[in-house]
């Protein structure tokens, strides 16, 4: 049961957001052989200014060596 949360900056409509759940979905019953209805998706808006304190020091430093794909930034 893959639950996949993505967390962004503020900004995009609702219908952008359905359309990056949607080409999450896709890829996640691709890459894990799942069906859709295993499949769910959380998209939470972040303040560009609330990025760092929210986003960044909580989840991607403490877990650097985990992540799969990496951001291209050191800090904020």
């Amino acid at each position: 049961m893959p639950h996949v949360i993505v967390q962004l900056h503020a900004g995009r409509s609702d219908r952008q957001k359905a359309k990056l759940a949607g080409e999450i979905t896709k890829a996640v019953m691709v890459s894990v052989n799942c069906g859709e209805e295993a499949v769910s998706v959380r998209i939470e808006d972040i303040r560009p200014n609330d990025w760092t304190e929210k986003v960044f020091e909580p989840d991607i430093i403490p877990n650097w060596d985990s992540l799969f794909k990496k951001p291209g930034y050191s800090s904020i």
